[in-house]
């Protein structure tokens, strides 16, 4: 994983705030100064932030868990999910459907609804159909993918949020709290840094801030799906080792039995005295 460097955060322009009149109070341990009625956050303390935030998503990542990324935001939706995907991780970055973690069940129902329709498509019966139904199953179908698609392999709540711009997205940030789950967030200084567990003070309006954070954010990621991946490699060689000792002991076994000199039957008495 690259270090996470000051030089590069300050090209991206992530120390650039929102104006003054629109701060939130709770943001000022992570400002740095006023510029010319702007605001200007400090990076010393995004770096510091982004690290914590990218060793505990490592973790999850080790452990086999699912991270959720939301953004629906013009500047972060394309980002996102470019660079999600690379990691196999599920995401939002169109509208965020109400009741998605808190009312779970039924965001399930409607993605093995969008399933059953694409079976219905590859039928071959399908073509008997009208033109008419035909439409109206590839629309229901397209308009469920645009929506649901990129959670469609989430068969359980996922393990952490990771959210871009939480005043845009504060309904997920909310059920997200409702059920205890861990949140990681870009704040901007008009965000309350307290709605987040391993909140990440940085420019959420800028494409290129955002894709420098997140970047950082999914190499972290990978780096613990490969050590989960090692540790598998690794307990499968000592499986194979142990089979094969157990299997050179009862060989051993074998053949010291079958190398034993066996001992010479007694004469009966009625032999002997014949």
């Amino acid at each position: 994983m690259t270090e996470l460097k000051f030089e590069d955060l300050l090209e991206a322009g992530c120390h650039f705030g929102h104006l003054k009149r629109k701060w939130n109070p709770k943001m000022a341990p992570y400002i740095f100064k006023e510029h010319n009625g702007i605001h200007v956050i400090d990076l010393q303390k995004t770096i510091a932030k982004a690290d914590e935030a990218a060793a505990a998503l490592k973790q999850i990542a080790k452990s086999g868990k699912k991270v959720l990324f939301v953004a629906t935001k013009k500047q972060a939706k394309d980002v996102v999910a470019e660079m999600v995907k690379a990691v196999d991780m599920p995401f939002v970055t169109e509208r965020w459907p109400g009741g998605m973690l808190t009312n779970f069940t039924t965001i399930r129902k409607a993605v093995k609804k969008m399933n059953a329709l694409d079976q219905m498509m590859h039928d071959k019966d399908f073509n008997n159909i009208s033109k008419r139904e035909r439409l109206q199953v590839q629309r229901e179908r397209a308009k469920l993918d645009k929506n649901l698609g990129s959670i469609a392999d989430l068969t359980r709540l996922p393990s952490a949020l990771f959210v871009v711009d939480i005043n845009k997205e504060h309904i997920a940030v909310a059920e997200a709290r409702r059920l205890n789950i861990p949140t990681f967030a870009l704040v901007d200084t008009n965000c309350n840094p307290d709605l987040i567990d391993f909140p990440i003070p940085a420019n959420d309006d800028a494409s290129k801030s955002i894709a420098a954070i997140l970047k950082y954010m999914v190499e972290a990621i990978q780096e613990g799906l490969n050590e989960r991946m090692l540790d598998k490699e690794n307990n499968v060689e000592e499986e194979k080792g142990e089979e094969e000792v157990e299997n050179m002991e009862e060989g051993k076994s074998e053949s010291h039995e079958e190398g034993r000199p066996r001992r010479p039957r007694r004469k009966s008495n009625a032999t002997t005295k014949e």
